[in-house]
């Protein structure tokens, strides 16, 4: 089972960017599906982006409310995946969680049986 612990959360102004991380311990990293799922307060775990395979092939995704806006990269070297947020709003606002899966991606948080701590994003306008 791998395990995950995120870093890089914080309070930034509207506008702002934040990177988090997620560095996961264990070995064959490469071969997990990485996800990115915020929750605000009284919300459901939503999703936010995933990096991974999606039928044989090397695959991002992204919610469409972070396209354009968020990326989701990989260092394998590391064991690590990145959320870079540009132009963030007030609305992304949350805890945000890194988690996996093996191999493929998947946009479901039930889909993932590995997951952070959490770490918290807040946006002022």
């Amino acid at each position: 089972q791998v395990q995950l612990v995120e870093s890089g959360g914080g309070l930034v102004q509207a506008g702002g960017s934040l990177r988090l991380a997620c560095e996961a311990s264990g070995r064959s990293f490469s071969n997990y599906a990485m996800g990115w799922f915020r929750q605000a307060p009284g919300k459901e775990r939503e999703f936010v982006a995933t990096i991974g395979t999606r039928s044989g092939n090397p695959y991002t995704g992204y919610a469409d409310s972070v396209k354009g806006r968020f990326t989701i990269s990989r260092d394998s070297a590391k064991n690590t995946v990145y959320l870079q947020m540009n132009m963030l709003k007030p609305m992304d606002t949350a805890i945000y969680y890194c988690a996996a899966r093996p191999w493929t991606t998947a946009t479901s948080p039930s889909s993932y049986n590995a997951w952070g701590q959490g770490t918290q994003v807040t946006v002022s306008s």
